[in-house]
């Protein structure tokens, strides 16, 4: 017999070929299949309370879980917001460098105001850090003065007193010479002009050939230290004359007139 005999037409195939596999399952399989059906459904309903409490604690404890995680995704976003941007940081860093500055500006000027404050204490030290002392040594030349002025004019003949006024006198030029040389120098304003910075007016005496505020007198020589004054100088210093009063009229005359 031939190949093309052995063939069958596809119109020919018998029931039993185009049968799905689902149709050709024979009763045993059907029925295994039933039975694993019901043993799921009563396995299902043969669960504990414990099993299914279980299951909806686990249900329960993972939502939490979810809602938790939500709000620190929030703070990481705030923390991402509030960082600061780069202008923000320049315009900080700006600021920051211009207190620093002002700092150091401050720093520098007030250092330079000590260092002439020292300068300037160095040099009033220098000068009048004798002032008391020097106050103290201005009455001893004054006794000096004043023990030469109150000889008699023929006591430079006597030989007695001629070696002691000599002696006098050149201490009181030594005293003089260490008074120049401390920066103390007397006041003599004899004739000059009256100077309240300098002088201590006395007393007032009455010139018309002066003018006024001249001095006339000396009664004390002053000292000044430096660019101080250590002591004024006393004078007597003139004023105008006072003018003569008018003569009153006479009520008697007056009358006569009348």
């Amino acid at each position: 017999m031939s190949d093309n005999e052995n063939k069958k037409p596809e119109d020919e195939a018998t029931p039993e070929d185009k049968a799905t596999p689902k149709d050709k399952a024979t009763p045993e399989d059907k029925a295994g299949a039933e039975d694993a059906t019901v043993n799921a459904e009563q396995a299902s309903e043969e669960a504990t309370p414990e099993d299914k409490a279980g299951a909806e604690d686990a249900t329960v404890n993972a939502e939490p879980a979810s809602e938790e995680g939500a709000p620190d995704a929030g703070a990481d976003a705030e923390d991402t917001d509030a960082e600061p941007t780069i202008e923000e940081m320049l315009i900080k860093a700006y600021e920051e460098l211009a207190d620093l500055k002002d700092k150091l500006l401050r720093a520098m000027a007030e250092t330079e105001n000590i260092r002439r404050r020292s300068i300037r204490d160095k040099e009033d030290a220098a000068k009048y850090g004798i002032t008391t002392f020097a106050r103290d040594m201005v009455p001893v030349a004054d006794n000096l003065g004043r023990a030469v002025d109150t000889l008699p004019e023929n006591a430079r003949e006597d030989e007695n007193f001629k070696s002691f006024i000599e002696g006098v006198e050149l201490t009181g030029k030594d005293l003089a010479i260490a008074f120049e040389k401390h920066g103390i120098k007397e006041i003599r304003p004899d004739g000059g002009k009256f100077d309240h910075n300098l002088h201590q007016a006395m007393f007032e005496v009455e010139d018309a050939d002066k003018a006024p505020g001249t001095v006339l007198q000396v009664m004390q020589i002053g000292y000044t230290i430096g660019d101080r004054l250590l002591r004024p100088a006393m004078v007597g210093v003139s004023k105008a004359p006072a003018k003569p009063a008018e003569p009153e009229p006479d009520e008697n005359e007056d009358k006569d007139e009348a």
